[in-house]
């Protein structure tokens, strides 16, 4: 037996104001989430982000070509209703971030951690008022409880929307840092990506590239980017790779 497919049945997508942000009307008609909620955004791109992908669909629908779409189901599906729950998560990446963790030898390595990692949580301080301190090693070592009382409020803080695209710049990075200079524009999102893969980077040189790694580590990025970008459309802001 054949698996079914969607079909498209509508001529065109089209963005209209809706009560509280934007809708998108497939021939007059409002589209809604798999979980039968109104498709609303809270911002205009977003909606025409969205509506473009739909109007790019062929015979057949193929959501693996909608990703705004996809996001802005999660958003109102999902973290509307677990949104204390996945700030909480989310906010815990503080204790055990990327960027404390470093390696105590080689030199080399050190001194490239140290060189990419450190003005990343300086920023951070001087953003936040909340410093999160580096330590050797692999072992668990606990931050200052008021340091992350300050990222969990941020966290905590953030609607549904941005803490979507949130939840995998951090979650793809390992770093709620990361996650949070992402957001704010502090550096380039394919920069920030590449600040998170040092290690990785530092074992291709040692042994060589993975060529099954790098394209597990593609998928991630794009998704990283594409958070990064989701983010920027749903603050009704522009896009930086």
């Amino acid at each position: 037996m054949s698996e079914w497919k969607a079909k498209r049945f509508w001529k065109e997508a089209a963005v209209v104001e809706d009560a509280g942000g934007f809708g998108i009307r497939l021939d007059g008609r409002p589209v809604k989430t798999p979980a039968k909620a109104a498709l609303v955004v809270p911002s205009r791109p977003l909606a025409e982000a969205i509506a473009q992908e739909w109007d790019a669909q062929d015979e057949l629908i193929r959501p693996d070509t909608m990703p705004n779409t996809r996001s802005a189901n999660a958003a109102i599906d999902k973290v509307q209703h677990q949104h204390a729950e996945v700030a909480e998560m989310l906010a815990g990446y503080g204790d055990t971030d990327l960027l404390c963790y470093r390696a105590d030898s080689p030199d080399s390595l050190v001194a490239r951690q140290a060189e990419a990692w450190d003005p990343l949580l300086a920023w951070a301080e001087a953003r936040y008022g909340a410093r999160l301190v580096p330590v050797a090693g692999v072992m668990h070592r606990p931050q200052d409880p008021d340091a992350l009382a300050l990222f969990s409020a941020v966290v905590h803080g953030m609607d549904n929307f941005a803490l979507t695209a949130f939840h995998d710049l951090v979650g793809l990075s390992g770093s709620l840092v990361i996650g949070l200079a992402a957001m704010e524009g502090a550096c380039p999102a394919g920069d920030l990506w590449e600040v998170s893969r040092l290690d990785e980077r530092w074992q291709e040189e040692q042994w060589g590239i993975d060529e099954q790694a790098r394209a597990t580590e593609a998928i991630k990025q794009a998704e990283f980017l594409h958070a990064k970008r989701f983010h920027d459309l749903a603050q009704g802001a522009g896009t930086e790779a």
